[in-house]
């Protein structure tokens, strides 16, 4: 029987070049790995905007760990490669090492489960640090993103941590822009077209504001009448904004509601 010592005298520069290939092979794996991770990073390009500089932080964070991961798996199979040129063989090596990764595996599904979905939440580009979000019954301005959790900040304050693995639907409210309904019931003895004319020049009002317009993307729009409650209709508009400003630019309509009718003398029953 050969002995590591015997096996080690026989190495020959055949034994050597090898390694030196496999060597050569494994850095050149490891330098193509890092360009195909590196593409999957999306630069802010100079943009002073906080999505764009925190979508790269992310992305960069998910090329990092991919490249880390992959370039283990390359130097592993590089080594179990270079045994036989010492004589050993690879097979009980890769036995134990594919029976090691298995029960990890097994034992870590939640922790797979939640990496995966981190991947898919920066792959896809659904939210990143900055956004608010809706998931499920959490809602937020989201702290932080990693591979395996999110972490919002309520609107009491509150930091809630959810596994990337355990959302299913989320909703990004930041994006684009946001959109928000304003009702006003009106008295049912006031004629439907002065109410309508005076929630249209509240609208327009609003519209010609410079201080507001910045904060609008489209309307306010008067969509008409919603509803009758007890024969009093109810006139609804629509509104939409940058995001997260829609709440604001509500509370500012309704309140230019409320003047434009004490105006022009129109009786309101409730609304909101």
């Amino acid at each position: 029987m050969s002995s590591p010592f015997g096996n080690l005298l026989g190495f020959t520069i055949v034994n050597a070049l090898h390694l030196a290939f496999i060597a050569v092979l494994a850095l050149v794996c490891n330098r193509l790995l890092r360009r195909a991770t590196g593409r999957l990073v999306q630069p802010a390009a100079g943009s002073p905007a906080r999505g764009a500089q925190a979508r790269e932080q992310q992305t960069r964070t998910l090329a990092n760990g991919i490249y880390s991961a992959g370039s283990a798996v390359v130097w592993v199979i590089a080594v179990l490669t270079t045994l036989p040129e010492f004589g050993i063989s690879p097979l009980p090596a890769a036995a134990v090492l594919s029976a090691a990764v298995l029960g990890l595996g097994l034992g870590a599904r939640n922790v797979v489960r939640d990496v995966v979905g981190g991947l898919q939440i920066a792959l896809e580009d659904q939210y990143a640090a900055g956004d608010t979000i809706q998931a499920g019954e959490n809602s937020g301005r989201v702290e932080q993103v990693t591979l395996r959790r999110t972490v919002l900040r309520d609107g009491r304050g509150a930091i809630i941590s959810m596994a990337n693995g355990e959302l299913r639907t989320v909703s990004n409210l930041s994006r684009d822009w946001s959109q928000g309904f304003v009702d006003i019931t009106v008295n049912a003895e006031t004629p439907l077209e002065k109410a309508l004319q005076g929630v249209e020049a509240a609208a327009a009002e609003l519209r010609g504001d410079a201080s507001w317009s910045q904060a609008l993307v489209d309307g306010p729009r008067v969509l008409g009448v919603q509803a009758y409650e007890h024969f009093a209709p109810t006139l609804r508009l629509q509104v939409r904004t940058v995001p997260m400003r829609q709440e604001e630019v509500c509370r500012e309509l309704r309140r230019r509601i409320q003047m434009e009718f004490e105006r022009q003398g129109i009786a309101r029953t409730s609304g909101r």
